[in-house]
């Protein structure tokens, strides 16, 4: 695996916390639409970079394993990881509600390297596995469990830290919504 972006693609990462879906949301990026393909999906181990091109538009997905043993490097090596990222998703499992003090402790320290090297990358936080039956499914997971989710993302990123926040699914086709 070589960490060179390539003159003309757009470097796409992907971070979280392990089992957040940031695989499955890769091979929907990359247009599969098989489901039954993501119930064989193995943990990725350091990173792995998945290239395609769409649209006349070559892409460079790197899935960064979410293990903590990886996030310790990720975080110490931060700016050779993320030299030359166009597009940076931070996902966050809703449905794993006992790991969300975890999973923004991590996406603090990211946002604090990317303030601290005056990045202007474009930042997305995707709350994903928002499936659409969900709430039949997980009832414990209410909506005001996800409003207190949202509250405290808003009260770690600094107000002067540009990004976009979705709930997402690759429930059949990927879908966001704009929160």
């Amino acid at each position: 695996m070589t960490q060179r972006n390539y003159e003309g693609t757009k470097k796409i990462v992907l971070m979280g916390l392990d089992n957040s879906g940031k695989t499955s949301i890769t091979l929907s990026l990359m247009g599969l639409k098989n489901i039954p393909s993501f119930c064989s999906l193995k943990p990725t181990k350091q990173f792995f970079i998945n290239k395609f091109k769409m649209l006349e538009t070559e892409f460079s997905i790197w899935d960064f394993g979410g293990q903590e043993e990886f996030r310790k490097d990720y975080l110490t090596n931060f700016k050779t990881y993320i030299k030359g990222t166009d597009k940076f998703i931070y996902i966050i499992d809703i449905q794993d509600t006992k790991r969300y003090d975890q999973a923004l402790e991590y996406l603090d320290s990211i946002v604090n390297l990317l303030e601290k090297d005056n990045s202007s990358v474009d930042f997305s936080i995707f709350l994903h596995k928002n499936d659409p039956d969900l709430r039949i499914t997980n009832k414990e997971l209410t909506e005001e469990i996800i409003d207190k989710l949202i509250s405290n993302l808003k009260e770690i990123i600094p107000p002067t830290f540009k990004y976009n926040l979705f709930k997402t699914s690759i429930y059949t086709i990927f879908q966001k919504s704009k929160v």
